[in-house]
């Protein structure tokens, strides 16, 4: 008897479930609320661009003209450098062998020429006799001759220890030149932003994917704006411009352009993945402003805001500041 009322019972206890939870499923999943409100334009029209901090002089990745063993790293990630500072060492101890080999030749050839000059002396002090002597019986012609002739034999071989000396001076240089690229130094006066390398290991020369050292000037930072290609026809260089802090809207800056890179190029992708392919391409162009007037760091993005006309489709482009009239 009860088995005929339990499965009645569990049969509408599960109806009612599958419709509780039909009901509870089509509900509109709640939107999230946002941790911090989206930048908005102050400007009625505008040209919107995500932008990236930079140094003033950009930033500068620091390479090696020559592979070798780093022995000593002198500076350190924010550390300010004056322009021909050494940076890093590479090992040199091969280049002061060499070194010392060239300098002994430089001394050797040196010491040729005082050889070559003495004898040349002589020659000609014995041709100068035989020249002055006014009675040609007094001495043969075959003397006369053979003593021009090592007159000019010690002549040339002076000239060639002359030569001889520049040679091992050119060569001396040469090294000298090499062991002063052993030492890899700051190119302009700036802050040292990155040090990828230690002391003992190989820095390889030419492009690397990961720069041994990132260097910049920061007396003034620079926003690199990526305006799209669709809206560069609509950039004004004199218009308004204002950047807010990405993740903080609360802080803006105005900005003043620095200057425009006339030439579009595709736009980088800042997702790190490299086969990634990006078919949007952007005008670049860069707006400086002081570093004290935001807690801001290389590298950060911005929300960038132009202000820009608003040029319906029925109106005409003849006021564009771009815009240029027929010649004449």
């Amino acid at each position: 008897m009860k088995i005929k009322y339990t499965l009645p019972l569990l049969a509408i206890a599960g109806i009612l479930f599958a419709v509780y939870t039909v009901i509870n499923g089509n509900k509109p999943t709640p939107i999230a609320t946002a941790v911090t409100e989206p930048s908005s334009a102050p400007f009625k029209a505008f040209i919107a661009g995500a932008g990236i901090i930079e140094a003033q002089s950009q930033n500068i990745a620091i390479g090696t003209p020559l592979p070798g063993i780093v022995t000593t790293v002198a500076v350190k990630v924010g550390d300010r450098v004056k322009a021909g500072a050494p940076l890093f060492y590479l090992d040199d101890r091969d280049t002061r062998a060499t070194l010392a080999i060239k300098l002994a030749d430089l001394a050797k050839a040196k010491a040729d020429i005082s050889i070559a000059k003495a004898t040349f002396s002589d020659a000609k002090s014995l041709s100068d006799l035989a020249e002055a002597v006014t009675d040609r019986r007094a001495i043969s012609t075959e003397e006369l001759l053979r003593r021009r002739n090592m007159m000019l034999i010690t002549k040339a071989r002076l000239e060639s220890a002359l030569a001889l000396v520049q040679q091992a001076q050119a060569s001396l240089a040469d090294t000298e030149t090499t062991l002063n690229l052993l030492v890899v130094r700051a190119p302009v006066e700036g802050e040292v932003l990155q040090v990828n390398v230690r002391p003992g290991e190989f820095a390889q020369a030419g492009f690397l994917n990961t720069p041994l050292l990132v260097l910049g000037n920061l007396d003034q930072l620079h926003v690199r704006v990526d305006i799209d290609e669709n809206d560069a026809w609509r950039f004004d260089k004199n218009s308004k411009a204002v950047a807010f802090l990405r993740g903080n809207r609360n802080f803006k800056v105005d900005l003043n352009l620095a200057y425009v890179e006339p030439y579009v190029v595709p736009k980088k992708s800042l997702t790190g993945d490299s086969n990634e392919r990006v078919d949007t391409r952007v005008l670049q162009v860069l707006y400086r402003f002081d570093r004290n007037q935001l807690p801001l760091y290389v590298g950060q993005q911005m929300d960038v805001f132009i202000e820009a006309e608003d040029y319906s489709p029925n109106k005409p482009l003849e006021n564009h500041p771009n815009a240029k009239g027929p010649s004449s």
